[in-house]
């Protein structure tokens, strides 16, 4: 049996993958993943992710450098979600944040309560 086929997939064909920091345990990312990017993720140890908006693989680093070395992948108790252990090389935020989960809601709307790990425009240019 293939691992992929441990995965439930979505009618879509896909599932969500929560990227987390296997030593801190900071949860830095949720995306999709479809079977081919699972299967790219278990083959070379990086994590691959499926780009809804695109409509196409994605290798987490392909524009920044900023990859994901995967330590361990899990799946909870109903098959449906996939959690990665990584190790992030800068930060995992396209904004330029370690996590995604940079925003703390409060009275009155967000607070930002961490530090900026790069400049997205140095990174990106104008493409995000």
């Amino acid at each position: 049996m293939k691992r992929a086929d441990l995965v439930k997939f979505d009618e879509k064909g896909l599932v969500p993958a929560i990227a987390q920091d296997f030593e801190t345990s900071e949860v830095l990312m949720m995306a999709y993943m479809n079977r081919e990017a699972f299967e790219k993720t278990v083959e070379t140890e990086k994590a691959h992710y499926f780009s809804r908006s695109r409509g196409k693989l994605w290798f987490k680093g392909e524009s920044s450098g900023h990859t994901q070395e995967v330590k361990g992948i899990f799946i909870d108790c109903d098959g449906d979600t996939i959690l990665l252990k990584v190790k992030q090389n800068v930060a995992a935020c396209h904004t330029g944040h370690y996590s995604c989960f940079f925003r703390k809601i409060e009275e009155g709307g967000c607070a930002e309560i961490s530090d900026k790990k790069f400049d997205k425009e140095k990174v990106y240019g104008d493409k995000t």
